[in-house]
């Protein structure tokens, strides 16, 4: 951890939270002339970005626009007016269309953050304004090397979606070459030569430096804030606001950084939302209310710190969204961890039931949706089943494809396995009568690769992540060849949507909607707009570097754009 004397602990900006929300505030506030301290709580930084995929939906980016020169930002308003319903924000729905793609230029050209383009569709490519590709965009892969010293400081991926350590971008030529070791000389040489390479890795750094995904943004942001001399102290948790009157001028903290900080023009809290504040979420999540459980993959460091600071200064709280989270379904992993089903689902010869056997829903939408799903089911857990073909062409949550062998994720309880359809009932607890006349309905359409009952594949997001090589439906296959496997998935999420009241710019407010001044917050600490839905890949990134970055040039004197424009006017 860096080091701060007495005199270095006055600044202009003071962020809690290293996720891509306080950083990209830190980053942008620093790089228009104000200091800039960053404090962590925990032992390292990045925070849930670092698990994440790294995605950001950002419409009307110059990367999309290649593929999609034809959207335009009043279809992407209507799409986020329609997503959002009753919870559409004019103003905050405007700043972010009007500044995300000059947010994203200004990163790119300004720091190391780096993206790439993605072909992910929206995730309702088919409610007006959706599109089937050019809004969401991808943090290009990076060396963290780079960081030298501060590497042990960044936050590792999740470890139950890596191999042996090694990071994959969803879809990266990686993934293809790992799946067709055993069918091609090509791919063959190209994964011993990858396993090779990341060998070296370990071996020199101890963990694998070429990262992908949420670890590439994590990294990048944090390489940036080096280069510009901001400090992130880890094991620094804030543990009160401090106020002159009614403004908040400092954070008293603790941990090896242990004193008062004090900051001139704003403290900003970016500590990632309330994923793990036990007390909180048991009276919002509708199933923990109910009875089920919930197992979120988030760093167990989210308990909510930035959305208590707040209270306490007298900003407002509400859990107000039907969805208050962005849900995921999760299996458990004995010894390892929770693992999100982020790919298996899409997969052809692949059905999702619930105890009385029955489909729930469509398995190839998005994760947020099949979690709605199992809520609104009443179990907040269901079976995702395969038979033998599938499970050893595409693997089965954790449990790889071939050539790994079943034997461990079958000894450890993971995985279970019948060799008939009723066995697998059995062993799942599954009621058999309706399970079997569910494979048998759904296997009539299947066989010509249509789902009767849910319409999987019609979409192009369903198809997006399914397999192209299967036809006619590329999400669609029967279940039938025995011996059967299955997985219980459970509910859980990538972050919350509920969080602090705030004006445009970030601005904390107060029961009676004034500004708390000198109080900040971005990402999950500041409620979304998405209003409780997941529109496309990476809506809770995008605003998070977006608003960051308003929030950002604000504290340094900046107002936003359509703010501007409204004065101008």
């Amino acid at each position: 951890m860096e080091r701060l004397g007495e005199e270095e602990r006055v600044c202009d900006v003071l962020v809690i939270g290293s996720g891509a929300g306080g950083l990209a505030t830190a980053i942008t506030a620093k790089k228009h002339g104000l200091s800039v301290i960053v404090i962590e709580k925990e032992p390292v930084f990045g925070g849930t970005t670092a698990f994440s995929g790294g995605v950001l939906w950002i419409p009307g980016n110059r990367h999309g626009k290649v593929n999609n020169p034809a959207d335009t930002r009043e279809a992407a308003r209507r799409y986020m007016k329609a997503e959002t319903g009753n919870w559409f924000d004019d103003g905050a729905v405007d700043a972010f269309l009007e500044t995300g793609p000059k947010m994203l230029d200004w990163f790119e050209k300004e720091t190391e953050v780096k993206f790439v383009p993605t072909l992910y569709p929206d995730y309702h490519p088919t409610v007006d304004g959706g599109v089937d590709v050019g809004r969401s965009v991808l943090a290009a892969p990076f060396d963290t090397s780079a960081l030298g010293d501060h590497l042990k400081r960044l936050r590792p991926p999740l470890s139950t979606i890596t191999f042996m350590g090694m990071m994959f971008n969803s879809s990266n030529a990686d993934i293809k070459h790992f799946f067709n070791a055993t069918k091609s000389v090509t791919s063959f040489a190209y994964v011993l030569k990858r396993l090779a390479a990341h060998a070296g890795e370990v071996a020199r750094y101890g963990r694998g430096v070429q990262v992908t995904s949420g670890n590439a943004l994590a990294a990048r942001l944090a390489k940036s804030c080096f280069d510009l001399g901001i400090p992130i102290l880890t094991e620094t948790p804030a543990l009160r606001l401090i106020k002159e009157g009614d403004r908040v001028t400092g954070v008293k903290v603790g941990g090896k950084a242990a004193g008062t900080m004090i900051a001139r023009r704003g403290v900003v809290l970016a500590c990632g939302g309330y994923a793990h504040d036990l007390a909180r979420r048991a009276k919002v999540y509708a199933h923990l209310k109910a009875g089920a459980g919930h197992y979120s993959p988030v760093p167990e460091g989210n308990t909510g710190d930035g959305i208590r600071l707040g209270e306490e200064a007298g900003g407002a709280f509400d859990a107000e969204f039907a969805q208050p989270a962005a849900w995921m379904p999760v299996s458990r992993v004995p010894g390892k961890g929770i693992f999100p089903h982020l790919l298996d689902r899409y997969k052809p010869g692949m059905i999702a039931v619930l105890s009385n056997g029955k489909r729930f829903t469509n398995e190839s939408e998005s994760y947020h949706d099949v979690g709605a799903a199992m809520v609104a089911a009443g179990e907040a857990s269901a079976w995702l089943v395969c038979d033998h073909r599938t499970i050893r062409e595409y693997g089965l949550g954790h449990a790889k494809p071939a050539p790994m062998p079943l034997t461990p994720w079958l000894s450890s309880g993971y995985l279970k396995k019948g060799r008939t359809l009723a066995d697998l009932a059995r062993a799942c607890g599954i009621d058999a009568k309706g399970f079997e006349a569910t494979v048998s309905d759904f296997n009539h359409g299947a066989r010509q690769g249509r789902d009767e009952a849910f319409h999987r594949g019609e979409t192009s997001f369903n198809r997006y992540l399914a397999d192209p090589d299967n036809r006619p439906n590329p999400c669609v296959a029967p279940v039938e060849q025995g011996p059967f496997y299955a997985v219980k998935m459970e509910m859980g999420d990538l972050g919350t949507f509920d969080g602090l009241k705030t004006t445009v710019p970030g601005e904390v407010l107060d029961r009676q909607g004034g500004v708390i001044p000198g109080l900040f917050a971005v990402g999950n600490d500041r409620a979304s707009i998405m209003g409780g839905n997941y529109p496309g890949a990476g809506i809770t990134l995008g605003p998070a570097m977006t608003f960051g970055w308003i929030t950002g040039r604000y504290l340094a004197g900046i107002a936003p754009e359509t703010q501007k424009k409204e004065n101008a006017a």
